[in-house]
């Protein structure tokens, strides 16, 4: 370079940088770029608290205790059918008209006339003279005449006001063709299947407050990405309004920078929309106000295993890959269970039944409302059973092709859910592979990205590149950072999905994108050709579609 260049240069640099001392002043003047904080008082939150406070205010974990216990009170009934059955009883009535008061009866007495008087047992005897035993004789028979027929039977229940019936009732299944046993079955298989359903729920649950957390972790993020990519837009604008004062920087590079800050305010408030909606959804899920301010403290970069340990039914099977081992495989079993059991129920129909009965009671009908204890008798009788069906005009049969067809397809949805298993399970693999990948690959690149950047930003303060290699340099630098928190919320909920995956329903999680990214993958423009999956298509939304 000749010396004449070589001075020009000089004086082009030293009037730049005149022109930037002079107009320090009027730089400060510029409205200033905010970058957002978490408000003060902000309640600090970190994941594991997240997921305690999510369980205990879940609305579907306690439906599923909810199910659990019912299926306990299931087990009890079925295996009562095992043991005897003892009832006792205690009765009182009250007699307001009886049909048997007009014959004499214990309904009531007639005070009206006097009592006829009692007839004693008429003895003949022959050694008395013939007209004493004609009189005996003649008086026997006009008493007979006006006595009560029922007399014997006053103590009897006949016409009685008041009853009083206490009683003992058992009975006990001898043989029932099996029944008893099949419906033990149903109830255990229901139980277990109660007992899955509660371990899925709770693992669901983990894996959404994970999402949920990490999903705000990256708005908070991705919002402080945009606010600093404003923020050096701003830089930018100054400096070149400053070079266009000076004359060293044509109009077009003017209008340039300032296109570039303007389009950077909308992104920076959908980000902060975004976030707010993250903490929305993190709040519902953990019961809180949709206004409170929470403050993350969980690193979204920590690549350590999520703390949803807790939240498996066997801490042994976090992380197994066995496909009889997933929660669906296994609750698909259990029908089948059941559905054999169902069965054997409807076969046990054709068979004849054997039980035994035995009923004792205590029966008084006293003359008061209340009895003594010599007022009551007794009842009691034992007998045993036999039912054999013998025409139920084919219900039977009617039954049993029900059962073996619900048998038929209980089993052929246990292979279809042993296939989807074995390919979701797959699937989750390779995604946590592929999230570990990404994040390893991002390791070195965001430092790469801000060494450019600040190198063209040098290059371009002193004039020696254009305006288009800055905004480049800064495009690549927010695809790099974007790229980064991506590839680590990514990762984060690849591992808490394959530590929870035995206990977690088939498909949950295989798109494993935020709102955020559904949200930017329909607005935006494809991402450039070497970048691939949700971090390229979170990283391209901060350029704007520009390339």
């Amino acid at each position: 370079m000749s010396a004449f260049h070589r001075r020009g240069r000089f004086a082009r640099g030293a009037a730049l940088l005149g022109a930037l001392l002079a107009a320090l002043p009027a730089a400060a003047q510029q409205p200033a770029v905010t970058v957002s904080s978490p408000a003060p008082g902000a309640r600090p939150l970190t994941l594991d608290e997240a997921l305690r406070l999510a369980e205990d205010a879940s609305e579907t974990v306690q439906i599923a205790r909810a199910g659990v216990t019912r299926a306990r009170g299931d087990v009890l009934r079925a295996r009562s059918e095992r043991l005897p059955q003892l009832n006792g009883s205690l009765n009182y009535s009250r007699a307001l008209a009886s049909e048997f008061q007009s014959l004499g009866g214990g309904g009531g007495s007639d005070t009206t006339t006097a009592p006829a008087p009692a007839c004693g047992r008429f003895a003949p005897n022959p050694s008395l003279p013939v007209a004493e035993r004609l009189d005996s004789l003649e008086a026997a028979v006009n008493c007979a005449q006006n006595s009560n027929p029922f007399a014997a039977f006053s103590d009897l229940p006949f016409g009685r006001e008041n009853t009083w019936q206490l009683g003992l009732s058992f009975s006990q299944s001898i043989f029932n063709g099996g029944r008893t046993a099949a419906t033990n079955r149903i109830a255990d298989a229901g139980r277990a299947r109660a007992a899955i359903e509660l371990n899925a729920q709770r693992a669901q649950l983990a894996l959404d407050v994970t999402q949920a957390y990490y999903d705000a972790a990256l708005s908070d993020r991705l919002v402080t990405i945009a606010e600093a990519t404003l923020q050096q837009s701003e830089t930018t604008l100054q400096q070149t309004r400053l070079a266009r004062q000076v004359g060293n920087t044509p109009e077009f590079e003017l209008l340039r920078a300032q296109v570039q800050r303007d389009n950077q305010l909308p992104l920076v408030i959908q980000r902060r929309a975004d976030r707010d909606l993250a903490y929305s959804r993190l709040a519902l899920l953990l019961d809180l106000p949709a206004g409170a301010s929470l403050a993350l403290t969980s690193p979204l970069d920590d690549s350590r295993a999520v703390p949803v340990a807790r939240f498996a039914a066997d801490e042994a099977l976090l992380g197994d890959t066995t496909v009889e081992n997933r929660a669906p495989v296994q609750q698909a079993i259990t029908a089948v269970s059941t559905q054999e059991s169902a069965l054997r129920i409807a076969r046990s129909q054709r068979l004849p039944t054997i039980a035994v009965t035995s009923q004792y009671g205590r029966v008084a009908y006293p003359t008061g409302a209340f009895p003594s204890l010599g007022d009551f008798r007794s009842n009691w009788t034992v007998g045993a059973g036999l039912t054999i069906p013998i025409f139920t005009g084919g219900r039977i049969r009617g039954d049993e092709l029900v059962a073996e067809a619900n048998l038929l397809e209980s089993r052929a949805r246990l292979r279809q859910v042993q296939d989807a298993a074995r390919l979701d399970t797959r699937n989750a693999l390779e995604r946590l592979e592929q999230a570990r990948a990404q994040y390893q690959a991002s390791a070195g690149t965001v430092e790469q990205a801000a060494r450019a950047y600040s190198i063209a930003e040098v290059r371009y303060r002193e004039g020696i590149s254009t305006q288009v290699e800055l905004a480049d340099s800064r495009i690549l630098l927010q695809q790099a950072q974007a790229n980064r928190a991506v590839a680590a919320r990514d990762l984060q909920i690849a591992q808490a999905r394959a530590a929870l995956l035995p206990f977690l329903p088939l498909g949950t999680g295989q798109t494993g994108q935020s709102p955020q990214q559904q949200m930017q993958q329909q607005q935006t423009t494809p991402a450039r050709p070497q970048q691939q999956g949700s971090a390229a298509s979170q990283a391209n939304a901060f350029t704007g579609g520009v390339q």
